[in-house]
């Protein structure tokens, strides 16, 4: 992998990650741009305990464009746009509409692909490995940054999801706190390891290994399976066999064989509703172990995974959330996660 770090014309960075070691990016960034001027607040809930991120610059972002002024393409035939080459592998860039920025953190664009009208699910296993890697470098750079304690690689997809640019590409949040969702994991780890001494994370996944019916798909090194109180009607989790913290800490054997697992999970989402002429709406997010500040312990017990999820709960109907899940937090999942893992399983084969 060649990476390459330039700016675009209002000062941000733009950083090309290639898998030639040829490849030459010289091309320069000749829109008039405006320096970027962000307004992120972090304000933190004393009822709830946790943050909030205010930021109203971002009333002013690209909103659905045509496909002919996406602003994710490269830059062909007189058109300027975000990423200034004619052609790139995976480009990552600073948002220009963050939700975090300077001391309150940092947001980045991973473009997965030139190519508008693809999705992930489309990518060649070389690619697709390409994108881990750069997943693994961001994770590595930006949390050396003095302010920032979690990363965190994620994708939506789909306009149902609330994607406002339709080409395929994911994002980065470097979080100056450990997220809610990370803390409520780190308790319950701690609580698990000071009544039974083992690790939760492992016998989450040896529970799933033994009774089989929610496992989704098995390699030697990774295994999908839906959990046991999913919240979402198809939600999957994609662990690496060997527990790790973080990206980082993953081996080649694990880098290998992630591309042929990941790849397949999507297209089998993708076939869930049987309908061929629309794309699953998902996010998929890497959950990693908090960096600077973190209890060593907490940290080596965490388990790096990705959470997969839709929500569409059938063909055509989506699952909103509503009092319970948005009022009080408690979900109500209409598809039992036995029968969202035989589903997923059956899809295989079509």
């Amino acid at each position: 992998m060649k990476k390459t770090s330039t700016r675009l014309a209002d000062g941000r960075e733009l950083l090309y990650y290639d898998s030639r070691d040829d490849a030459v990016r010289d091309a320069v960034d000749r829109r008039p741009l405006d320096a970027v001027s962000t307004t992120v607040e972090i304000r933190h809930d004393p009822l709830l305990g946790d943050a909030v991120a205010v930021a109203s610059h971002r009333q002013g972002r690209i909103h659905h464009p045509p496909a002919d002024e996406c602003p994710l393409c490269p830059s062909r035939d007189g058109r300027l746009t975000e990423i200034p080459a004619a052609d790139y592998d995976v480009a990552v860039f600073e948002n220009r509409f963050p939700s975090l920025a300077g001391g309150a953190g940092r947001c980045e664009v991973v473009c997965f692909t030139p190519d508008h009208d693809a999705s992930f699910a489309d990518l060649g296993e070389d690619r697709a490995a390409l994108v881990l890697e750069v997943w693994t470098d961001r994770t590595a750079e930006l949390a050396v940054l003095p302010h920032v304690r979690q990363v965190f690689c994620f994708e939506n997809r789909g306009a149902e999801i609330g994607v406002t640019l339709q080409h395929p590409h994911g994002q980065i949040y470097a979080y100056p706190f450990v997220t809610p969702r990370t803390e409520l994991m780190l308790r319950s780890l701690a609580a698990h390891r000071a009544g039974t001494g083992r690790n939760l994370f492992d016998d989450l996944v040896e529970r799933e290994r033994e009774d089989r019916v929610r496992v989704v798909l098995e390699g030697e090194h990774w295994i999908a399976f839906v959990p046991y109180a999913a919240h979402w009607p198809y939600e999957v989790h994609l662990h690496p066999r060997r527990r790790v913290p973080d990206l980082l800490a993953l081996d080649e054997a694990a880098r290998t064989e992630f591309p042929q697992i990941y790849l397949e999970l999507l297209r089998r989402f993708d076939r869930i509703f049987g309908r061929s002429d629309t794309r699953t709406p998902y996010i998929a997010a890497w959950h990693q172990a908090p960096f600077a500040g973190t209890n060593d312990v907490n940290r080596d017990d965490f388990a790096l995974h990705l959470e997969l999820f839709t929500i569409r709960r059938t063909s055509g109907k989506l699952k909103f959330l509503a009092g319970s899940e948005s009022g009080m937090s408690v979900f109500i999942n209409d598809v039992p996660p036995e029968a969202a893992a035989e589903r997923l399983r059956e899809v295989a084969s079509e």
